[in-house]
């Protein structure tokens, strides 16, 4: 530690966060992209090993039946369950609401039988029939609502298939389909398995997600797109390396983003649904949070590795980094190969944070341009 200037310099490095924030650590997102790999792959196994296993829980409005709810505050599931035990409901499913409520869910047909669960739900709570709350879906109804969400999924995928495809390029488009696709995925693969309830309104909150997880992805393509034009002709950079640049101009823009979705969304969870009592409420915030988390993870890390992946076969890059390979000895002793690519890429507010100590002196710099080249011969004089 030392002054200088009445100020106190201590010779501390940032902390990581910091320098992220300050531009001044890169991340090599194509050495992550292996683990992520990794990690994908395991999510996405036991995602669909729930499905096939414990399946997922689909709300009334897409299986049918009857659902009753009536307040009834300190009732446990297990009386409510003895009470149904004489009307045909005895294996419903049973459910508490913000505490104070109590909703019971079953496949039963006829007035008779939906009377006889009202009156002993009513007997139970010690409250009248009219207080009880009865709601039937028939099956044909629930089969028409799953198949109106399957068209909207499937037009949804198509029309952003088109639109990436003509503003950026197909392989782009195959890219953010292939995240998106991960991003279902591994957000109903959570519903399974902790068997969290799909209704509606976790339909609308999925396709919120996912158009959320397309504009995180349509950014970082818009910025490789833009770092390709500018560093692409000089021929020393491979698409993954320019799509490494890419990824940590638009890190901490993805990051801020999610935090800011993240934190109104986790209010309306916590004080929505835990303290209101409010399950529509928590089944739309639970879907949000977790497909804001995974969306902005696939951006970086399945979209982004799948079209470098898919670029870096094209024959233009195949050449470029043959070429690299060929000459990489006699690029590092030169140092010259990153340092004006960088500069060009990053720009010059982040080329003036990069760290002092992984460059050259000055006077070293001159030294060896001096050296490289000769003096002009001075003219002689006329006598």
């Amino acid at each position: 530690m030392c002054l200088a200037g009445g100020s106190i310099v201590t010779g501390r490095r940032p902390g990581g966060l910091r320098s992220l924030y300050r531009g001044e650590q890169q991340i090599d997102f194509p050495r992550l992209w292996r683990r992520a790999l990794i990690g994908s792959l395991a999510a996405v196994v036991v995602s669909v090993a729930s499905f096939g296993i414990r399946g997922v829980d689909l709300g009334i409005e897409f299986e049918g039946g009857t659902s009753w709810e009536i307040p009834a505050p300190g009732t446990s599931v297990a009386e409510a369950r003895d009470a149904l035990g004489g009307t045909g409901a005895s294996d419903a499913k049973i459910q508490t609401l913000g505490g104070d409520t109590l909703r019971v869910r079953a496949d039963i047909e006829g007035p008779e039988a939906v009377d006889s669960v009202r009156r002993a739900l009513a007997e139970l709570a010690g409250v009248t029939g009219d207080e009880v709350s009865v709601t039937t879906v028939g099956p044909s109804w629930g089969a028409e609502i799953t198949a109106k969400a399957r068209n909207a999924l499937l037009a949804f995928f198509a029309l952003i298939a088109v639109y990436i495809a003509v503003r950026l390029e197909w392989k782009m488009a195959v890219g953010a389909l292939v995240a998106v696709v991960h991003d279902i995925v591994v957000s109903v693969g959570f519903y399974s398995v902790f068997q969290f309830e799909i209704t509606p309104a976790t339909v609308i909150a999925f396709l919120t997600i996912m158009g959320y997880s397309l504009y995180d992805t349509i950014v970082v393509y818009d910025k490789v797109r833009e770092v390709v034009g500018r560093v692409s002709a000089t021929g020393r950079y491979t698409y993954t390396e320019m799509m490494n640049l890419s990824l940590n101009q638009v890190l901490m823009r993805s990051v801020n983003t999610s935090i800011t979705s993240v934190i109104p969304v986790a209010s309306m969870l916590i004080i929505g649904s835990f303290v209101l009592g409010a399950v529509t409420l928590q089944e739309f915030a639970v879907a949000l949070v977790v497909g804001i988390v995974v969306g902005t993870y696939s951006s970086l890390f399945v979209a982004a590795a799948v079209v470098a992946r898919m670029k870096e076969r094209e024959p233009a890059y195949v050449e470029i980094a043959e070429r690299i390979r060929l000459r990489g000895a006699s690029a590092d002793s030169e140092g010259t190969r990153t340092v004006a690519a960088d500069d060009a890429v990053l720009g010059s507010s982040a080329a003036t944070k990069r760290s002092t100590a992984a460059r050259k002196p000055a006077s070293a710099a001159r030294t060896s341009t001096a050296a490289a080249i000769p003096p002009r011969p001075r003219k002689k004089k006329k006598r």
